[in-house]
């Protein structure tokens, strides 16, 4: 058994899913803070007087 290329690939293995474990991370933090720009901007959208008349002709 080759130890230092097992230990070598045991090691390269726990990079990767450390590597993938941040980009998942940074890919959470992008959508929380995209839902909370969007919320922000319903927010000011709302128009309270909007719709609350309404005049129909026959």
């Amino acid at each position: 058994m080759d130890v230092p290329a097992l230990s070598m690939s045991v090691a390269q293995g726990s990079l990767a899913q450390a590597v993938q474990i941040r980009v998942l991370s940074m890919a959470k933090d992008q959508s929380t803070q995209q839902a909370q720009q969007m919320v922000q901007m319903m927010q000011q959208s709302v128009q309270p007087n909007l719709g609350g008349n309404l005049d129909i002709s026959v």
